[in-house]
């Protein structure tokens, strides 16, 4: 009984003092729910700036497209009046040369 009673204080000695107040895990917790806070803050202010630098990114993607096509198609414009050039030269030297003869 008596070693019965011996442990039974001593376990509630040691759950009496080996347990932290509620005031000091608060007091030791906020300070780091603060720094999380802000933390999340900056990680919400960051986000919101790589979406719009996305945004950005994708709008200039497409500006980049439509300004290739519309090169390509100015480039096949060229391509093809520089064949209707040649094209109208070479009637040209011919019709010269018909007259040349006359």
């Amino acid at each position: 009984m008596k070693k019965l009673l011996t442990v039974m204080v001593a376990a509630m000695f040691i759950f009496a003092f080996g347990c932290a107040s509620k005031d000091y895990v608060k007091q030791e917790i906020d300070p780091l729910v603060d720094r999380i806070g802000k933390l999340e803050s900056k990680v919400n202010n960051l986000e919101s700036k790589v979406n719009a630098l996305d945004k950005k990114i994708d709008d200039c993607c497409t500006k980049a497209d439509d300004a290739a096509k519309r090169a390509e198609a100015a480039a096949q414009r060229a391509e093809d009046a520089a064949k209707r050039a040649e094209a109208a030269s070479q009637k040209a030297g011919k019709a010269f040369e018909l007259q040349q003869k006359k």
